[in-house]
């Protein structure tokens, strides 16, 4: 039987409601938006509430973090104060988990996301999500890497420490039980 990425009509009312909560207490994430507009637009894309849903199982407590007006999308990142819990121990990509020999994670953060509908944070997005509040100060996330560095088999995650948000590099096969990811989700 193949898998949907839908949910049952009651999975749907109780996401709904833990993210109108949330969205509810953190209202300085969503300037001047409206809960009601948010959720019409929910309701009326499933496949986008599956994915918001796999953010909230898999630990990331999405929130709203901007609207682009033109577009009529809302953006949602995942704002838990930690890289989410049950998305780390993963390398950056398929590739970094073929090349490991021995000792290889369960999955790779690009392959995780891809699963789930979303995207890893640009260093960008990563950036602007510190300026809501102060994020992986004792994890860090693997972030969108540039393809020059890939294809030198490096990857790049970011962190919060002493009040500023750090950028690295890594092997992108290498993989820490305190590094997961963080991911974006246009609606």
């Amino acid at each position: 039987m193949e898998n949907k990425k839908t949910l049952l009509p009651e999975q749907c009312s109780a996401l709904l409601k833990i993210l109108e909560n949330r969205f509810d207490k953190n209202t300085n994430r969503h300037k001047g938006l409206e809960w009601a507009n948010v959720q019409t637009k929910l309701e009326a894309n499933p496949e986008k509430l599956w994915s918001l849903n796999e953010m909230e199982r898999t630990g990331g407590e999405p929130d709203v973090v901007g609207y682009d007006k033109s577009k009529d999308e809302y953006l949602f990142y995942d704002c838990s104060a930690e890289s989410p819990k049950d998305r780390r121990s993963v390398c950056y990509d398929r590739e970094a988990l073929e090349s490991r020999k021995e000792h290889k994670p369960k999955n790779s953060a690009l392959e995780m996301a891809s699963e789930m509908g979303i995207e890893l944070l640009t260093e960008v997005q990563y950036r602007e999500l510190q300026q809501l509040g102060n994020f992986d100060t004792k994890t860090s996330s693997w972030i969108q890497t540039p393809v020059d560095i890939r294809k030198l088999g490096g990857a790049i995650f970011a962190d919060f420490r002493y009040d500023n948000v750090f950028i690295y590099h890594n092997g992108a096969e290498s993989y820490y039980a305190a590094r997961g990811f963080r991911g974006s989700l246009k609606i």
